[in-house]
């Protein structure tokens, strides 16, 4: 697989795809009798994207740095992070390349317990997540503190595997799944919205999958 990132097939056809805006039904409302976002289509399996690699992180040499707009910034390595409360919850995913795959279940760590523990500044309303492979992403505050959303060790009863972001990655169940980094390395607050590494692309800033928000 190549090294790199911006030379990789999947980067190039996703950037076309946000120029075409491929895959947009225009069905921007939610049937509350539906659970598959408009343009999606169900998946029994788990594909594997990524940027073209797959950092190995050892739960040794893994940590987690959170700081910015918060009182109390941390550094977690592995005991401290397993140390905070744990929670188990089922979600979907819905991935912007048109998957969803129902009912997983993921363990780790309530977003809301971190933020809990780093206590974010009253004009922090945006957050950077970074993963060990380079990758970016941004989310507001509010989306990163939703009920279901947490940090991922997990899944299905089984340690997360590297392919799908192990040890650790975030987990958003309500945004398209590009929002949940895999292989989380830190975690930044910040007063003002900035891009991505695909909202740069011309992919959105948020990314609800109900509203269809996939493009710019």
């Amino acid at each position: 697989m190549d090294d790199d990132p911006d030379q990789t097939k999947l980067t190039r056809s996703k950037r076309r795809w946000a120029e075409e805006a491929k895959f947009l039904t225009g069905q921007v409302s939610r049937p509350l009798e539906r659970r598959l976002p408009p343009g999606q289509h169900l998946v029994n399996n788990w594909p594997v994207l990524d940027l073209g690699r797959q950092p190995d992180v050892s739960r040794e040499r893994w940590r987690l740095k959170i700081g910015g707009l918060v009182r109390r910034p941390v550094t977690l390595d592995w005991a401290a992070f397993m140390a905070l409360p744990q929670s188990t919850i089922r979600s979907d995913i819905h991935c912007v390349t048109t998957w969803s795959r129902y009912d997983n279940d993921w363990t780790g760590v309530a977003t809301r317990d971190l933020l809990d523990l780093v206590e974010p500044r009253d004009n922090g309303r945006f957050l950077m997540l970074h993963g060990y492979d380079g990758y970016t992403t941004n989310l507001p505050l509010a989306d990163f503190a939703a009920p279901g959303a947490l940090l991922a060790h997990s899944w299905q009863g089984e340690p997360l595997t590297r392919e799908h972001g192990g040890p650790v990655r975030l987990v958003v169940p309500h945004l398209y799944f590009w929002k949940s980094a895999k292989w989380i390395a830190a975690i930044d607050v910040l007063g003002a919205d900035k891009p991505g590494f695909w909202e740069a692309e011309g992919y959105h800033m948020r990314g609800d999958p109900w509203a269809e928000e996939r493009y710019s």
